[in-house]
C-alpha cells in the first residue's frame, strides 16, 4: 500500500507525489517495488536490506542516498510469538524521502493521526526519523503494558494449577521479550549515531531529542524489569515444581517400604527350613496378622514423618 503525506499543520494525505513529500509504502507490491528502484532509483541493495526480517538498526549512505533502518513493534498473529519487532527503513535524497514496511504496522497510521492533533510539521528528513523513534518507543511502552498482563494472567493461572500450557505462556512472553530488548538496544545505538552526525546535530531540535532519549531509556527500563520479574517467576515455578517431584518421590518411597515389610515376612516364613510355625494351624493368620501390625505401625511412623 502506497501513501503520500506533505506538511499541513500535520500530515496530510494527498493524491500524488510532489517535492519535499513524504511516500509510505506498507507491505509493497510488485508494481510498487517497480516504483521505487525504477521512477525514484533507489539502491536495490537498500529495497533488499529492508526485506530481511532481521535486519539490525542501522544507518548507511550510498550514492547520496541515505538508508536508515529502526525496528518497530507489531502484534503478531502467531500464537507462539504475540508480539515481535521488524525493521522499517526509511530512504532519502534530496527532495524524496520513503519509508518501507514489508509488514502492516499500527504505528505509522497512528503517528500521523498524532502528528494531525498536535499540529506538528516534519522540519526536515531527519526530524521526521527522529519523530518515528519516538512513536516507536511509545508503541513499545503500549505494547509491555499488554504483555505485563498476560504475565498477570498466566501468575494467577500457575497459582491453580502448574500446568505446562501455562508455562508455555510464559516462555512465549519471554522471548518476546528478548526480541523487544534486542530491537531497543539496536534502535538506541542508532538515535545516537543520528544525534552524533557533525553535519547535521547543529539543526536537531534539542527538546524532541530530549523526547526521544527519554521514551527510549523508560521502554528499555521497563522491558528489562518485565524480563527479570518473568525470569524470577519462572525459577520460582521450577522450585515448586521441583519440590513437588520430591514430596511425590518421598510418598512413592514411603509406600515401597510399607510394602516391603509383608513381603519380607512371608519370603522368610516361605523357606523350606523349620522356622516353628510350620506345624502351627494358625501359622498364616500369625503371619498375616504380624505383617498387617507391622505394616500399620509403618505407615503411622510414616505419616508422623518421623523416618523423613
Amino acid at each position: 500500500m502506497k501513501a503520500f503525506y506533505k506538511n499541513n499543520n500535520g500530515l496530510i494525505e494527498t493524491q500524488k507525489w510532489t517535492p519535499n513529500c513524504w511516500i509510505n509504502i506498507e507491505s509493497p507490491t510488485e508494481t510498487e517495488k517497480k516504483y521505487l528502484l525504477e521512477e525514484l532509483q533507489i539502491p536495490e541493495a537498500f529495497y533488499n536490506d529492508i526485506e530481511d526480517i532481521d535486519e539490525r538498526p542501522r544507518i548507511e549512505i550510498e550514492d547520496g542516498w541515505t538508508l536508515i533502518i529502526m525496528r518497530v513493534p507489531i502484534k503478531s498473529n502467531d500464537i507462539k510469538l504475540p508480539f515481535q519487532t521488524i525493521p522499517i527503513g526509511v530512504i532519502f535524497k534530496a527532495d524524496i524521502c520513503v519509508t518501507i514496511s514489508f509488514y502492516k504496522t499500527e504505528m505509522i497510521s497512528d503517528f500521523v493521526q498524532y502528528t494531525k492533533r498536535k499540529n506538528i510539521n516534519t522540519k526536515d528528513n531527519f526530524d521526521l526519523v527522529l519523530r518515528l523513534l519516538l512513536s516507536s518507543s511509545v508503541w513499545y511502552l503500549k505494547y509491555l503494558k499488554q504483555i505485563n498482563q498476560k504475565i498477570k494472567l498466566a501468575e494467577d493461572n500457575l497459582e491453580k494449577s502448574i500446568k505446562n500450557q501455562e508455562l508455555q505462556a510464559l516462555l512465549q512472553i519471554e522471548k518476546c521479550l528478548v526480541f523487544f530488548i534486542t530491537s531497543l538496544k539496536g534502535n538506541d545505538v542508532l538515535f545516537h549515531r543520528i544525534k552524533n552526525l557533525k553535519a547535521h546535530r547543529e539543526h536537531f531540535d534539542p527538546d524532541l531529542l530530549e523526547d526521544v532519549d527519554i521514551e527510549l531509556s523508560q521502554a528499555q527500563d521497563t522491558a528489562n524489569i518485565y524480563s527479570n520479574i518473568l525470569t524470577g517467576m519462572m525459577d520460582a515455578y521450577a522450585s515448586v515444581i521441583s519440590n513437588n517431584m520430591n514430596n511425590i518421590m518421598k510418598q512413592m518411597t514411603s509406600i515401597s517400604i510399607i510394602l516391603m515389610i509383608p513381603t519380607l515376612i512371608a519370603s522368610l516364613y516361605g523357606m523350606n527350613v523349620p522356622n516353628g510355625l510350620e506345624e502351627s494351624k494358625y501359622g498364616f493368620w500369625i503371619l498375616l496378622f504380624v505383617s498387617v501390625i507391622l505394616s500399620s505401625c509403618g505407615a503411622f511412623l510414616f505419616k508422623r514423618r518421623r523416618w523423613f
